[in-house]
This record gives C-alpha cells, sequence and structure tokens, in this order.
C-alpha cells in the first residue's frame, strides 16, 4: 500500500517526521551519556584500586615503576577503546536514521530498476535500457501476454547507461492495444557487435522496510529491493 511519510509518523504515535527524528536523537544522547557514566565508573574503581595497592604494598618490595605504568597503560587502553566504541555505536545510529529518512522520501516516487514488464496505462507506457557502452542502435521487442511481439521500438543511437523510452500503446499496424502489462526484450549493437543491454520497468515505491540485511524498498510486483538496484528516480 501507498503511505506517505506524514501518514506513517502519525501511525508511530508522532505528530511529525520532526518529532520521530528528535526523539531519535534524544535516545541517542541517553545512550551516550549512560555509556560515558559506565566508564567513568570503571575508570574510579581502578584507581582506588591502584591506591589501595600502593598504600599497602611491602616498603620492604614495593612496587616497582614498570609494573605501576603498566596498570596505568591498560585502564587507558580500556578507555580509550570504550570510547571508540560508542563513537561508532552513535555515528552507526545517525547514519541509519539519516539512511532511512533518506528513503522514506522516495516512498510515492516512480523508479526504474531491472525488469521486463511495460505496464500500459491510459495509451502510455515508461521503461528503459542500461547499456554497459555507448550503441549505435537499440531496438525494444514488445510482446503481450500470450508472448506475441506487438511492436518493435527503433531507439537509434544511445548513449551508455540509463536511456528511458516511452511507448504509446500501439501495436505495428498503429491499432492501440488494451491496457495491461506487456513484456519487452532489448537489444543493443555497435559498429564491433552487440552490446550488453539490460531492461529496465517503471515500478512506485509503496514503502521502506528495515530488515536484517539493511533498508529494503517495496516495489510492488518486484518484491522488496535495495536502495543501490534503483537505476533512476522520475
Amino acid at each position: 500500500m501507498t503511505t506517505d511519510t506524514a501518514s506513517a509518523a502519525g501511525a508511530t504515535g508522532y505528530k511529525s517526521v520532526q518529532d520521530w527524528y528528535a526523539a531519535v536523537k534524544a535516545a541517542n544522547s541517553s545512550s551516550s551519556t549512560s555509556s560515558t557514566s559506565a566508564t567513568g565508573d570503571q575508570e574510579t574503581r581502578f584507581l582506588k584500586l591502584l591506591t589501595t595497592q600502593l598504600r599497602n604494598q611491602d616498603p620492604m618490595n614495593p612496587m616497582d615503576n614498570a609494573q605501576t605504568t603498566s596498570q596505568l597503560a591498560q585502564i587507558s587502553t580500556v578507555t580509550g577503546i570504550e570510547k571508540l566504541n560508542n563513537t561508532l555505536n552513535t555515528m552507526m545510529s545517525s547514519n541509519q536514521s539519516g539512511e532511512t529518512m533518506q528513503a522514506a522520501n522516495m516512498v510515492g516516487h516512480s523508479v526504474l530498476l531491472d525488469g521486463n514488464h511495460l505496464k500500459l496505462a491510459s495509451g502510455a507506457a515508461v521503461g528503459g535500457v542500461d547499456l554497459e557502452k555507448p550503441a549505435s542502435s537499440v531496438t525494444v521487442s514488445i510482446y503481450d501476454s500470450t508472448g506475441k511481439k506487438v511492436q518493435t521500438l527503433d531507439l537509434g543511437s544511445q548513449d551508455a547507461g540509463i536511456n528511458e523510452f516511452v511507448w504509446d500503446g500501439k501495436n505495428a499496424d498503429g491499432t492501440t492495444l488494451a491496457d495491461g502489462s506487456y513484456t519487452l526484450k532489448v537489444e543493443a549493437k555497435d559498429k564491433e557487435g552487440a552490446v550488453a543491454a539490460t531492461a529496465l520497468e517503471l515500478a512506485t515505491v509503496n514503502g521502506v522496510i528495515n530488515t536484517d540485511s539493511g533498508l529494503k524498498l517495496d516495489v510492488g510486483r518486484l518484491g522488496r529491493v535495495s536502495v543501490g538496484d534503483i537505476k533512476i528516480i522520475l
């Protein structure tokens, strides 16, 4: 289902996305403060232990400077690692929050990604071609649900990368076809022969899902994809 950002924020108990983001920052700050306090307690306990050890050492066999320096170095190392972990955790939380906000802005937008379907509606269908390198000749063959070829689009020469096209929904005889789902096949060539080409289909971002493998976008028929799978946002 399609849900705009404001509605999604309201459904989670926040009046706005800004309120949600402020709550995330506050939680991160609280976590950081708690970790800092724990580190400070650890240092205090260590120093008390070291002071007691020095006070009660055998005057005839005192702790040498090397031992004292070694113990101080140990607590310094532990404290440094703890602070580094806290810093990294804060950075990761901030980065994840930023990625979620950026992904949420894509909800409702049309995108192109790998796929070989064309959705014809109101006499128009949008698709794309991803070329590995420039091609002097690019053709798109369109098939109906029975597998019959109904049209061939000659896109001519195209640059490397993403190239969009619009089909007017007419077959080779100029007859307007019924709205619905069609498939496409792309062929590209240059003077040296075939050029690697990937068909792209149009989809709508319906939502953002946080999974164990990272953020995913719900794009309907194509399921859940990573943000990196999106070729272009229209």
